[in-house]
């Protein structure tokens, strides 16, 4: 897990370097009108939240994936990663705004930026954060356009960037459906997950990684798809579980947010499922309020804690991670052993430890 997490490293810097010199550039490369004030605005919001963080976990995966085929360097590779973060970035300022966030990596999200510069123009602030975001997939898929690989190959590339794109889309629609529904079933929660992040976030860079190699993906998509869906799935666990029960200081996130918002993440579906009519009042009664106080989501965390959500989801997380570990051991009749342990070490890193006899105890 540790020479996972130093090989992740590496890819997140040598990527910053080249996404600051690609928004460096950008300007001069995008034909934008002249006199317009508001998009090279619009360039800069898009670049301060591009190059304000994130793990670059898929651009790791993009790199690795090539290496499970070559140690020679790979073209194309670093337009598809300059792609794929490009719609992370489309995806993080239509997240902020559907989600009315205000802060977004420890700075304001673009919506909420906007706000800033036009309060007495909401309609314009909400125009612009839609504007900037479609931007930013437009630019995902133009950027593939300029690798310099041959045209069969880019056209495979930028099919499954599109499709991703698509596909993310869609499961932003089904996470919204997810909180009208009472309690969603566990099947539910993992076809949101799927759609909504695991099919651009891991299974797409696995994807481009491999064609830019050179491998025929025919034969292999569906022990991708399998470990992306097992990856994914426990990430997201991971997020859900560290948004109900972290500490605030160790994430710099403000616990409860889901709770707040209304979501029935994995912890909160979880919860509700295992909560009796009364407790079950409680948490209908937090849902949903922005204005939650901190003393309520505590007292709704301890219900959780009394009911075991914790150890559930530590115990499905650490499911989740075993059976991944388990699907890249049996890559290695096809794929280079160094790459193929990069991907082995991978799941643990969505584990958070627990004590064992109270995990899915109840």
């Amino acid at each position: 897990m540790a020479a996972a997490r130093a090989r992740a490293a590496e890819h997140r810097r040598r990527f910053d370097l080249r996404f600051e010199a690609y928004f460096a550039a950008l300007p001069e490369r995008l034909d934008t009108p002249p006199l317009s004030r508001f998009t090279p605005r619009c360039l800069e919001l898009l670049r301060d939240l591009s190059l304000r963080g994130g793990k670059r976990l898929r651009v790791a995966l993009l790199y690795e994936a090539a290496r499970l085929v070559t140690t020679e360097p790979v073209p194309g590779l670093a337009e598809a990663a300059l792609s794929i973060e490009l719609l992370q970035t489309h995806g993080l300022v239509h997240d902020d705004l559907i989600d009315d966030a205000s802060a977004r990596r420890g700075g304001p999200s673009t919506h909420e930026a906007y706000r800033r510069e036009f309060p007495d123009a909401d309609r314009t602030a909400l125009g612009l954060t839609v504007l900037a975001g479609d931007l930013a997939a437009f630019l995902s898929m133009r950027v593939l356009l300029e690798a310099d690989v041959p045209a069969e190959l880019r056209q495979a590339m930028l099919e499954v960037q599109l499709d991703a794109a698509a596909e993310t889309v869609t499961g932003q629609i089904v996470d919204l459906e997810r909180d009208f529904l009472p309690i969603p079933d566990e099947e539910f929660l993992h076809t949101v997950c799927e759609y909504k992040s695991t099919r651009y976030s891991v299974l797409a860079p696995l994807r481009l990684g491999l064609l830019a190699a050179g491998a025929d993906l025919a034969g292999h998509d569906a022990r991708l798809r399998r470990y992306a869906t097992l990856v994914g799935i426990g990430g997201q666990l991971r997020d859900d579980y560290l948004d109900l029960f972290g500490d605030e200081g160790a994430t710099g996130k403000s616990t409860g947010a889901d709770l707040r918002a209304g979501r029935r993440s994995y912890a909160v579906s979880a919860l509700l499922a295992r909560a009796d009519a009364s407790q079950r009042a409680v948490v209908e009664s937090a849902l949903g309020d922005p204005h939650c106080p901190a003393a309520t989501v505590e007292h709704v965390r301890g219900l959780a804690r009394q009911l075991g959500v914790d150890g559930k989801l530590r115990a499905d997380m650490r499911r989740c991670a075993d059976a991944a570990r388990a699907e890249a051991a049996g890559w290695r009749p096809h794929w280079r052993e160094e790459a193929v342990a990069f991907f082995e070490g991978l799941p643990p890193a969505n584990v958070i430890p627990g004590h064992d006899r109270a995990d899915g105890a109840r």
